[in-house]
């Protein structure tokens, strides 16, 4: 990754109409609807995106998509890159610092996670409060980066306040149940044994995924105020554990957006 890739990622998309975005939005494994809600929008692929990775799992799209939402421009980003797919972390938050470079004032990201702590339910949603990296690298650690920004980032809070409490808000008055808890980022693709789960709750997780920490860490790099929420697709209780069914984990995700959508939707029209 260099200045240079940056700024021809940036100007491709800014002669395709990107145009100066105020939110970024991630969306998260079965939470591809939200873009359904963009009025005009303009699309560009990921293939054609000057060094843009591209997403390989079968049920992540690759798109980019700008448009306009509850009155704000929002680029979204409908297919997101994990490192079991083999990619470097610079590859997975480079969308990130893309973002940022358009323009992008403030972060929305989801995800599908399993339910470590055992009062949660799945098709619950988490307001993510803090993690614990496990993907056994950062980001940030590449030997140029300090011509991108802070070598050294503080992460005493990685997840806006401000926007967490407006979450928090609107979820009460919208009457949606919203646990909050810390996010525990392992690689995959593997799913957890019985006695992960059980180190993960030792840990002090309440949910356990493969993505949104790398960008989290780069949005406070950018000092990109971020915020994050898991739709929990399974309860992972070592001592009750079955057989993962990833069709089920979709479909509990599909089942699930309507209320994610909602609580993003209110809090662009908040900010």
């Amino acid at each position: 990754m260099t200045k240079q890739h940056l700024n021809e990622s940036t100007e491709y998309l800014k002669s395709k109409g990107f145009d100066k975005p105020e939110i970024g939005i991630i969306l998260g494994t079965g939470l591809g609807k939200l873009v359904d809600e963009i009025e005009d929008p303009v699309i560009a692929y990921y293939h054609n995106i000057p060094y843009f990775p591209l997403a390989t799992v079968e049920f992540h799209t690759g798109r980019l998509i700008y448009g306009k939402l509850e009155g704000k421009k929002v680029v979204v980003m409908q297919g997101r890159f994990h490192l079991y797919e083999g990619y470097e972390m610079t590859d997975i938050t480079y969308p990130i610092r893309v973002m940022h470079q358009l323009g992008v004032e403030r972060l929305f990201i989801s995800n599908a996670a399993g339910a470590i702590n055992p009062n949660f339910r799945k098709g619950d949603i988490m307001l993510i409060e803090d993690h614990i990296n496990l993907q056994g690298g950062s980001p940030l650690a590449f030997k140029n980066v300090s011509k991108f920004g802070d070598r050294f980032v503080d992460m005493c809070e990685p997840y806006n306040i401000e926007m967490r409490e407006i979450i928090r808000q609107i979820a009460t008055e919208e009457k949606v149940s919203l646990q909050m808890g810390v996010y525990a980022a392992v690689v995959g693709p593997q799913l957890e044994t019985k006695a992960e789960y059980r180190m993960l709750r030792t840990l002090g997780a309440d949910a356990v995924g493969m993505s949104t920490v790398p960008e989290v860490i780069v949005a406070n790099h950018l000092r990109l105020p971020v915020i994050a929420l898991s739709v929990l697709t399974d309860e992972c209780d070592p001592d009750n554990l079955q057989p993962i069914d990833i069709q089920e984990i979709l479909k509990i995700a599909g089942s699930t957006e309507p209320k994610l959508i909602k609580l993003f939707k209110e809090l662009i029209k908040k900010i």
